[in-house]
């Protein structure tokens, strides 16, 4: 086997392997951060078999759905144009529904879930995801226009803008990781980095509107900045996300057996939850969180190193992106190096909505190593040719 094809297969299977881990992972950190001070029944263990648990398999089902799916169709096919415009005006229309009062429903003081009876799914999720295959489509048919403001960019970053303000509103956190990721897949799509330096002052100017228009917001880079001048208000999250973090120590307290779940910690099982995993799991848990997302994006350097389309080059590089900078701003949260934000852990972070769209996203990584092993010319091949 051509060495080439053995370590895109080695990428291929490792990836699916670390994807799974870090599912079962989240289903057993999400059980336990949710257990609850009862009459000797734990709700947080019985979730094993609940909610979790079920939402884990549909995240590996949608992944194994996604690794079969001919990517490529969309970036070159001859409806994958006109599929690419749907995503877009549907990404959209579900911004805008999060608004209407019978569909959208508010959460902690924000509206960002929709509800259709007993689904219910969070829009931002989706046009995290949606928007990358746009990106991508426009980068790879229009390269050659990339490079000028007014005929090639101006179209693709008016769009990013208009989602990153639809979600900015009520999620400041995501409309930050959505800009970033689309303004570096241009860049790797050929845009030129003098025309978005240019966006530079715009979006900054509407991310510091964002945040003196909302007085949480202010309260929340205050608290980063001091948590101590107001423990039991403002800085009360970033404290005992800190005491969470460090009360571990090396080996932890052991799985199930944390503290700060039981009514101190806010959000244990969703943005906070590596906070669970280092007081739980110790030095050893956390490290071990790391290294996976490591593994993660390891392999998946090496699938778009494999990788000849344009669009799927891209696409890979905006999947791979979003994930690691999503963790790295999670962490960076959790540890009290970034202001508190609601940005959660990938594949840990209790959550349907982003279990499933992340592992159908990596899914879609590992179909376009299948093409492009299959397109990649066998032993016998070479010798007939050389």
């Amino acid at each position: 086997m051509p060495l080439g094809i053995a370590r895109t297969t080695f990428a291929r299977h490792g990836l699916m392997l670390i994807v799974a881990c870090l599912l079962t992972f989240g289903v057993l950190m999400v059980a336990s951060a949710g257990q609850t001070i009862g009459t000797g029944t734990s709700s947080g263990l019985l979730s094993l078999l609940g909610r979790p648990a079920l939402l884990g398999a549909l995240a590996l089902v949608m992944m194994v759905l996604g690794s079969w799916l001919p990517v490529r169709w969309l970036g070159r096919g001859p409806g994958g144009k006109t599929a690419l415009v749907m995503i877009g005006v549907g990404i959209i229309a579900l911004l805008v529904a999060v608004y209407l009062p019978v569909v959208g429903r508010e959460v902690n003081g924000a509206r960002r879930w929709i509800s259709l009876g007993p689904i219910g799914f969070q829009p931002s999720e989706v046009a995290k995801w949606g928007l990358l295959p746009i990106l991508a489509g426009c980068a790879a048919r229009h390269a050659g226009q990339l490079g000028g403001l007014r005929r090639g960019l101006v179209y693709p970053l008016a769009l990013v803008g208009l989602i990153c303000a639809l979600v900015g509103a009520q999620d400041l956190g995501t409309a930050a990781l959505i800009g970033l990721v689309s303004v570096a897949v241009l860049l790797a799509g050929g845009a030129r980095l003098v025309h978005l330096v240019l966006v530079v002052p715009v979006a900054g100017a509407g991310f510091v509107a964002a945040i003196v228009a909302s007085p949480y917001r202010l309260q929340r880079l205050r608290a980063f900045l001091d948590p101590y001048q107001d423990p039991q208000g403002v800085g009360y999250h970033l404290i005992h996300s800190l005491a969470t973090v460090t009360s571990g120590g090396l080996p932890g307290r052991g799985l199930g057996n944390g503290i700060q779940k039981f009514g101190y910690l806010p959000e244990d099982t969703t943005d906070f939850i590596f906070a669970i995993i280092c007081e739980e799991l110790g030095l050893f848990g956390a490290a071990t969180v790391i290294f996976l997302y490591c593994g993660l994006l390891v392999c998946g350097w090496l699938i778009i190193r494999s990788l000849r389309d344009p669009f799927c080059r891209l696409l890979a590089v905006g999947i791979l992106l979003t994930i690691g900078l999503q963790a790295l701003l999670n962490i960076a949260v959790v540890t009290g190096m970034a202001p508190t934000k609601g940005i959660a852990l990938p594949l840990v972070s209790s959550g349907g909505t982003g279990w499933v769209l992340t592992a159908f996203s990596i899914g879609l990584l590992v179909s376009m190593s299948s093409e492009a092993q299959d397109d990649e010319p066998s032993l016998v091949t070479r010798v007939e040719y050389s």
